[in-house]
């Protein structure tokens, strides 16, 4: 589950932890505009938004599991060219985004207030050092 992101937005590079307040990412609209949006929720923020900053693709398509259906999901790409992971250690691992690749996001909304999550999955790698992955899309899905 990333923690932080390096992309590029208006021609200027930033580099953005979760912890951040206010921490935002770049989504892709089906216009093709860029715009940036809160990355989830921190705990001391005022909202009625989940809590965290990703969402287990397991758990968006449980029918059973209704935790995000409340929220009006929508799938989004979020363009970042590289992420960071911790491993099973601790250790800060930097991973780069393949081209015309992107991080699968989940647009959650209530009332007037949008959050965007970082879709996670089990990793498909037996020896990979890390809990969760960001579920990597090519650039070809349906977005907002």
């Amino acid at each position: 589950m990333p923690e932080a992101v390096i992309f590029n937005y208006q021609n200027k590079i930033h580099t953005v932890s979760f912890t951040q307040l206010k921490a935002m990412l770049p989504i892709k609209l089906k216009n093709g505009e860029c715009k940036l949006v809160i990355w989830g929720r921190r705990e001391k923020e005022n909202s009625e938004m989940p809590l965290g900053g990703w969402a287990r693709l397991s758990a968006i398509k449980d029918e059973k599991n209704q935790r995000w259906n409340m929220y009006s999901p929508k799938p989004v790409k979020i363009l970042i060219d590289k992420f960071m992971e911790r491993d099973f250690e601790g250790k800060s691992c930097w991973y780069e985004v393949t081209k015309g690749k992107s991080i699968q996001g989940l647009l959650a909304q209530h009332g007037n207030e949008f959050r965007l999550y970082i879709v996670t999955i089990d990793p498909e790698d037996l020896t990979n050092c890390h809990y969760r992955w960001p579920h990597i899309i090519t650039n070809t899905i349906k977005t907002t």
